[in-house]
């Protein structure tokens, strides 16, 4: 959830003399122009609050999650699969657009003067601030401001580990960062076959943050960083590479569907790559490999769909872009909707009990619509805030 300014302006303002291979940059071309924005990346990571944001109504006024196991999830109904699976592009969303986006921002930097420490250093210290919210903000959050809790961490902590590391090499030519996220999605699979006790404070800690999935981190920081740099990866194409709208919707989807054709390739393999077994081809095992740790397949499988989505968005917003560009206003502030919205969530629900876990797929949409009445106008408002002001800390959140 890297600033959403950094996606802000068009290459030909911005970028034109990037080297597409190296990823650096020498003297910008013309002025930035605030009307100028890359929107399909805006309206893509909209897509991913408003489907996060249902995944969480879910959490908050499904029955199922009474007895459900979010590690070894089973489903009554297509309904209920369908609910929890789409759910599954949300974490490959925000850590390929933040990826994306940092690139840029690293990029867009070092056109403007700065040196590489300076532009390295402002991604890191947004990976930092990250890592603060999710310890302060977002834990108590979740626990509906009962108490503070020092010793979680979490997706919010992961993307800003994430930046932290993908800081240290993001002006290397694209093809090293994407050798280096190859490496890692490959080499993680061995990894977490290293026996540990979950009962001993380090080993757990140790594991939990870079590795496995459990109690004290349910996002690994290794597999979700690959994907992290995927996207810088892909952010060489989609801001400087391919030129046009056209061009970047075929290289998205074509892209995209070769990854998906290869995971469902490892999948089949039902070996290497797989976490859980699955009966046959489409069932619901077949999808539902491990999220949490995520395992090869399944990090393939979502780079693949976010590449598409990434295209589907952009076509949409080229062929009939109202459908798709209110989705712009709350992928401007993905942070500010995230903490806002989860904290909505947890007062009304669990703090107040209303309506706590008590219905199905249709309360859970009743209250995503309900959600999404109150948090669009919020983020359009912040959005509003966030361009106007020149406070730090706001130009953080």
């Amino acid at each position: 959830m890297a600033d959403a300014s950094a996606a802000g302006t068009s290459p030909a303002l911005t970028v034109s003399k990037v080297d597409p291979a190296a990823g650096t940059a020498a003297q910008p071309a013309k002025p930035r122009s605030s009307r100028d924005r890359f929107s399909f990346i805006d309206r893509f990571r909209g897509l991913v609050g408003v489907m996060m944001a249902l995944g969480h109504s879910s959490g908050y006024f499904n029955g199922a999650w009474k007895t459900l196991d979010m590690f070894d999830p089973l489903f009554s109904g297509p309904g209920q699969f369908g609910l929890r699976y789409m759910g599954y592009l949300c974490a490959p969303g925000f850590l390929m657009m933040n990826g994306a986006v940092s690139w840029f921002s690293y990029t867009r930097r070092i056109v403007d003067g700065s040196s590489q420490w300076q532009a390295k250093w402002h991604i890191m210290q947004r990976g930092l601030f990250l890592i603060l919210v999710q310890l302060t903000w977002v834990n108590a959050a979740w626990l509906a401001f009962r108490r503070m809790n020092f010793t979680h961490i979490g997706i919010i902590s992961t993307i800003g580990i994430s930046m932290c590391l993908l800081a240290l090499f993001i002006n290397w030519r694209w093809y090293v960062r994407l050798a280096i996220a190859l490496l890692v999605l490959a080499v993680h699979p061995l990894l977490i076959s290293i026996k540990y006790d979950a009962a001993i404070a380090w080993q757990r800690v140790l594991m939990q943050t870079f590795i496995d999935a459990g109690s004290f981190n349910k996002y690994p920081v290794l597999p979700w960083f690959a994907l992290a740099t995927m996207g810088s990866v892909m952010a060489t194409g989609w801001f400087v590479s391919w030129k046009t709208p056209r061009a970047r919707i075929a290289w998205s989807l074509a892209i995209g569907f070769a990854a998906i054709a290869l995971a469902a390739f490892v999948r089949m393999g039902r070996g290497y790559g797989n976490l859980s077994p699955f009966d046959t081809l489409g069932s619901y095992s077949f999808f539902l490999d491990t999220k949490y740790p995520p395992s090869l397949f399944h990090n393939m499988w979502f780079f693949g769909s976010v590449c598409v989505m990434v295209g589907v968005i952009h076509l949409i917003g080229e062929a009939v872009p109202f459908l798709v560009r209110w989705l712009g206003a709350i992928g401007k502030v993905p942070l500010f909707f995230y903490c806002a919205h989860i904290a909505i969530l947890s007062l009304v629900a669990d703090r107040f009990g209303l309506y706590y876990r008590q219905g199905a797929v249709i309360a859970s949409f009743v209250g995503w619509v309900a959600l999404l009445v109150v948090m669009y106008p919020l983020a359009k408002w912040f959005g509003g805030v966030k361009a106007r002001s020149k406070n730090k800390i706001i130009q953080l959140i």
